[in-house]
């Protein structure tokens, strides 16, 4: 019988890790990081913190936004030669909001199979514990440093009926907020998760109004992830100008079911469901 888990040669694994809380690292992944021939990691000093509390010693090398380019093809030469790396971030899943997804890119294009170890992801976690709608969002990462294209972002998901999750950092968290106003209304609903599965953590359910009010009169601290409400009526306003049939039809574009679609419509309209669904019966 073969090993369980057994780590391969030429063979990039993309290791989730802890988001605060080290008792959330898996079996398999202490299996995959004492296994494999070397460590990829965004900061050697916190991943070799991570190691040295699993009692896990191995090479380690660093791979980040700056030495993504040089250092991607010199693992990927390693790659190639048989040997098997690990690749993770300073926390959660790396290739997530990550350079990583450049070095999963490279693997792709030099024939180099990639292996993902499952784990924590802030996004995920802050989207479970949001209380707003969860089975249809949208990942925006963290917004534009430019002030320009980050307006122009927001604008653009105005209309944005799925759940949205933003990044943000706690030195620009009241500018981000307050721009979220001038794009999607105070009205709008948000959830602000900070510190996730550690000591402090705090999830914070408001309105983006109530989450100006409440973050500019105290230190902010740690790092956010935003879960923001979509638009709830977004397209009523347009539904006249087009017919029920391209209505429906930028709905199921955007991810709903017919049914859910159709329904949504009739909303909308303020119609029987059954007005609309008749007229779709024999597609």
């Amino acid at each position: 019988m073969s090993e369980k888990n057994k780590t391969e040669a030429s063979v990039l694994y993309l290791v989730a890790t802890p988001i605060g809380n080290l008792s959330d690292i898996s079996a398999r992944a202490l299996k995959v990081l004492s296994d494999v021939d070397f460590i990829a990691a965004e900061d050697t000093r916190n991943t070799a913190k991570l190691l040295s509390c699993f009692d896990i010693k191995k090479e380690l090398i660093s791979y980040f936004e700056h030495n993504k380019r040089e250092r991607g093809m010199q693992i990927i030469s390693r790659l190639l030669a048989g040997e098997s790396c690990a690749l993770v971030t300073d926390a959660g899943m790396p290739a997530i909001s990550d350079p990583g997804e450049d070095m999963v890119r490279l693997c792709a294009e030099n024939g180099i199979k990639t292996v993902c170890i499952p784990g924590c992801c802030a996004a995920v976690t802050a989207l479970a514990l949001s209380a707003l709608p969860t089975g249809r969002f949208c990942f925006e990462g963290f917004l534009s440093k430019d002030k320009k294209d980050r307006r122009e972002r927001l604008d653009f998901l105005r209309g944005e009926t799925r759940t949205m999750i933003f990044y943000e950092s706690p030195h620009h968290l009241t500018k981000t907020l307050s721009e979220m106003r001038d794009a999607f209304g105070g009205d709008r609903k948000i959830s602000l998760c900070r510190e996730l599965t550690k000591i402090n953590e705090e999830v914070f359910r408001s309105t983006v109004d109530g989450a100006i009010s409440e973050f500019e009169s105290r230190e902010v601290r740690g790092e956010f992830v935003l879960v923001v409400d979509g638009a709830r009526e977004a397209r009523t306003a347009d539904a006249p100008e087009m017919s029920i049939e391209d209505e429906v039809m930028l709905y199921t574009n955007e991810g709903m079911s017919k049914m859910d679609a159709i329904k949504r419509v009739a909303k909308n309209r303020g119609v029987p469901k059954n007005e609309i669904y008749n007229l779709f019966k024999n597609d």
